[in-house]
Order: C-alpha cells, then structure tokens, then sequence
C-alpha cells in the first residue's frame, strides 16, 4: 500500500508541476524582401533566377508587369498560366538567362507565338498537382 500512495503522490505532483509550467509563445517570422527585377519573370522556386523571353505566356503579366511567382504571387487563387518549361534548367535548359535589372529586349516575342507546354498556378505547381 506504501508504494501505491508514493505512486499517487507522484503523479499529483507531476500534474501540477505541469500546469504551472509557462506556455512558449510560438512566433514564426517570414521576411520575403523584394521580388527580383527580371525583364521577362522569374522562375517560381529558389533562387528565384530571371526567365529568358518565351518562358511566361501573356497571361503573367498585367499592362506589361510581371504578375510574380513564388513568395510575391499576387495573382488569385484560382490562377493558371502556361509555361514553355523547355526554358527550365529542371529540364535541361542551358540556354542565357537575363541579370536582374535587365531590360526586356526590343524584338520581344509576339504574344501569339507562345507555345507553352505546362499550366502552372505561381506557386510552384503545376496543374493537377496536389497543392
């Protein structure tokens, strides 16, 4: 009987041990800077490099700004796009890629030509992809 009351002892004194335990307050900070200057977009997954012109169809860009992709998507939710990800180093891309802060080159391709191959929704999935 002794060693249940010590048993009993201990685990009332544990629950209370437990409740005045102070409560962690959780903070997660997400600092996600400025959107990367590309002339053409930039790819929706880190380190975020410039696109070459032909990556983005027409439906990225709002009066000729970028609609962002990645942390600075502002775009709806329900937003899709398509892509030609034969750009994409993921797919064997080796081509030039533009610096940030370049300008768009003058003999832009007309937005009609666009072929893409892939819907994407700007935030780094692509259609039909579990999000």
């Amino acid at each position: 009987m002794n060693g249940f009351k010590f048993l009993a002892l201990a685990a009332v004194a544990g629950i209370f041990l437990a409740a005045a335990a102070p409560k962690a307050q959780a903070q997660v900070a997400v600092e996600v800077g400025v959107a990367p200057d590309c002339p053409y977009g930039y790819y929706d997954y880190a380190p975020y490099n410039c696109v070459p012109d032909g990556y983005y169809g027409s439906e990225w860009f709002n009066g000729g700004v970028f609609v962002g992709v990645g942390p600075w998507f502002h775009g709806s939710n329900d937003f899709q796009g398509k892509v030609d990800n034969s750009f994409d180093p993921q797919h064997g891309y080796n081509g030039m890629l533009p610096k940030v802060g370049e300008k768009a080159s003058a003999q832009r391709r007309a937005p009609e030509k666009f072929k893409g191959n892939e819907t994407r929704d700007g935030r780094g999935h692509t259609a039909g992809e579990k999000k």
